[in-house]
């Protein structure tokens, strides 16, 4: 695989950067120089001189396709790729609405798809691309009442590794970080007693930070990191059950 071409500014697409992991990880990108797209199905609240922000339904194919080819239109290129945007629902099973897990598929795994299948048709006519998809601890916790978003998230971790094999040729490496819980949206939706409960589970018994995500990111986009791919990092102490 080849290191990441010099001779431009390197850009990078994140989605579900309005808020929370993805607005994060979009500013950490930029305070390391990069040229930051950033995509999510309302505005963002939040602006910098090398950040352009998109409306864009991951799930939606003319959206998505829409997305990438301004990216080409504006830069030229694409380097880097985050899948961030997500929606998750807590619920027993018996009272899981099919309507609720039918969205979290689509987002979750049908946008994590889409995104990174138009992403790597740019990335790799220069031979060269990062992809790194989100899961979630809930994975190898296997959570009870999230078995919609468990199911989605092993999806994903599932497509990451098919990807990571049929893109390689390319020089794209697909990755995933299951990041422990942090003080999101997401998880501030949680009963207090059940994000304890998950704290207690882990082996670093803490709340996780976007910094510890963005320390697992850095690790994935290094040039030095080409032969790293197909690869799932939990955070806080996790391995699969």
């Amino acid at each position: 695989m080849k290191p990441v071409p010099a001779e431009s500014t390197p850009v990078a697409l994140v989605t579900g950067a309005s808020r929370g992991i993805g607005r994060a990880l979009a500013e950490h990108l930029l305070a390391r120089g990069y040229q930051v797209v950033g995509c999510s199905r309302g505005d963002a609240d939040w602006t910098d001189d090398r950040y352009l922000h998109l409306r864009a339904d991951v799930a939606d194919e003319s959206d998505v396709k829409s997305l990438c080819r301004e990216i080409k239109r504006r830069h030229g290129r694409l380097d880097v790729v985050i899948n961030s945007a997500a929606v998750a629902s807590t619920n027993h099973l018996l009272l899981t609405p099919a309507a609720s897990v039918e969205t979290m598929l689509r987002v979750n795994v049908t946008g994590t798809l889409l995104v990174s299948r138009e992403a790597a048709k740019l990335m790799r006519k220069r031979g060269y691309g990062r992809i790194v998809n989100i899961s979630s601890i809930a994975v190898p916790l296997q959570i009870p009442g999230q078995a919609g978003y468990v199911a989605s998230k092993s999806a994903v971790e599932g497509l990451s590794k098919v990807m990571a094999g049929e893109l390689a040729e390319y020089g794209i490496t697909v990755n995933v970080i299951g990041p422990s819980p942090i003080d999101t949206d997401m998880i501030r939706g949680l009963p207090k007693e059940k994000v304890e409960q998950l704290v207690g589970k882990m082996s670093v018994r803490r709340m996780g930070t976007h910094a510890d995500v963005a320390n697992v990111l850095d690790f994935f986009l290094r040039p030095e990191s080409s032969a790293v791919t197909g690869q799932v990092v939990y955070l806080g102490g996790i391995t699969p059950a």
